[in-house]
């Protein structure tokens, strides 16, 4: 950029010989007098609080988004589910009355009376392995909860990252449209003595234009960043925003190998497709169980006959169910489970290869767009500055046209660009290995500069 600015430092300060015979020049120059000042540089909305670091929109994202809310109550419902899963069946009541003489339906005192409660009691295990259940679906659903969690952080940090791209293509933008205004009123006078071609005219003229569109469709990526950003923090839409941060480079990035082995334990969606095996196998166990039978145990108090010596006696029943004799439903139901069971395992290994196989492809496009980053800092931008370093000089001592020198201008500007444009490429491809990983990778950076 200093070349830049001192380009065109150079081209005003060719401006001042030639005005003493402005007086003399073409009237039809003037009619490009106010061609320049049609293109103002962007006005940023006042911000309505402190500007947002990228750590900032995570942490008020975490806390006020939506989707993790839901994913937050399914947490407590499945909680809530755990005491009720090993809990015993409510006791049950009883009264009856024993030979009662159809004679006299009413007389009680001739019948036995008797009062019991019950209750029923599963067969060894059972109640464990339901409780058991019930807590793998609470890990399952805290598993799904950190998905949610880590799918919201990516997608808060891509936002991020298109709004920090999109503030500083403005940035880039202001910068160029000042030095393009004074580059045309310098070809505007020249043209007025005659120095200069209605073509570098209206070649400036272009230029200008070129970065008016430029603006335009900075400020459309900018508003809809901002209104991502927003949706993502829980706010509304339209509500003003300002953030402010760097992008990183890593020095290296971690093999596919290591980034695997991470997945395995940290990746969200690979914990609750684990756990979600691991339910459906415990569900297996219980079905299993259904051939030991339940046990039903009652007391209670008779009140026997007004004939009977001794009218107030007590009572002890017992009783189980017999589930070997509808061995047909239970053997459905073990084979029923057994093939949810496999089902599981065959969706856990199906998702750890395709998670793998995302992770490649992560890493492919994150080293590539590093690349690109690396490329453009290192040799392209100083290459397009001793392009237009040496067009000014050359400009200066009249061995190239003005046209030339604004194509140096336009190159510049366009691998300014294309710099801001692979650095945030870059992290929003670290990013997106970061989601297929489950846990963030290496801090350490050697972030280049961006170019101010």
């Amino acid at each position: 950029m200093r070349f830049l600015l001192y380009a065109f430092f150079v081209v005003l300060g060719l401006v001042a010989p030639i005005c003493v015979a402005r007086a003399q020049g073409p009237a039809t120059s003037d009619s490009l007098a106010g061609f320049a000042a049609y293109f103002g540089t962007h006005e940023s909305p006042e911000p309505s609080g402190p500007a947002l670091t990228l750590d900032e929109a995570e942490r008020i994202a975490l806390a006020a988004n939506p989707e993790i809310a839901v994913a937050a109550r399914r947490v407590v419902v499945a909680e809530a589910h755990v005491p009720v899963a090993g809990a015993l069946d409510d006791p049950t009541v009883m009264y009856r009355g024993w030979g009662v003489p159809f004679s006299q339906p009413w007389n009680f005192n001739d019948a036995q009376n008797m009062f019991s409660i019950g209750q029923t009691f599963p067969g060894a295990g059972k109640r464990a392995l339901r409780t058991s259940v019930a807590e793998s679906d609470v890990d399952v659903a805290k598993a799904q909860l950190d998905e949610v969690r880590l799918e919201v952080q990516v997608r808060v940090r891509k936002a991020f990252d298109d709004l920090l791209l999109a503030q500083d293509e403005l940035r880039i933008h202001d910068q160029h449209v000042g030095i393009a205004r004074q580059a045309i009123e310098a070809a505007r006078i020249k043209y007025a003595v005659g120095k200069v071609s209605q073509q570098d005219i209206l070649k400036a003229q272009v230029t200008l234009t070129a970065l008016e569109e430029h603006m335009i469709r900075f400020d459309r990526d900018s508003d809809l960043a901002r209104a991502q950003l927003n949706i993502l923090l829980g706010r509304d839409p339209n509500a003003p925003l300002a953030i402010h941060g760097q992008y990183a480079v890593l020095t290296a990035l971690p093999d596919a190998q290591k980034l695997e082995e991470i997945a395995f334990q940290s990746r969200p969606d690979l914990v609750a497709a684990r756990e979600a095996a691991e339910r459906s196998h415990k569900e297996q166990a219980l079905a299993k169980k259904a051939y030991l039978p339940d046990f039903t145990v009652s007391g209670g108090y008779m009140i026997m006959p007004s004939s009977q010596n001794f009218r107030n006696a007590y009572m002890v029943e017992g009783s189980m169910n017999l589930p070997w004799l509808n061995h047909g439903k239970h053997n459905a139901e073990i084979a029923e489970a057994t093939a949810r069971a496999t089902e599981q395992d065959e969706e856990l290994a199906e998702l750890r290869n395709s998670a793998f196989g995302q992770i490649q492809e992560g890493l492919v496009e994150a080293q590539s767009a590093q690349k690109f980053a690396r490329l453009y800092h290192d040799q392209l931008l100083p290459q397009a500055e001793a392009t237009l370093e040496s067009s000014v000089i050359a400009y200066e001592n009249d061995k190239t046209d003005f046209l030339d020198l604004l194509d140096s201008q336009m190159m510049v500007i366009d691998v300014d660009l294309a710099w801001v444009q692979s650095v945030a490429d870059f992290d929003r491809r670290l990013a997106d290995l970061e989601l297929a990983t489950g846990a963030p990778l290496d801090p350490q950076q050697t972030t280049p500069e961006a170019k101010p």
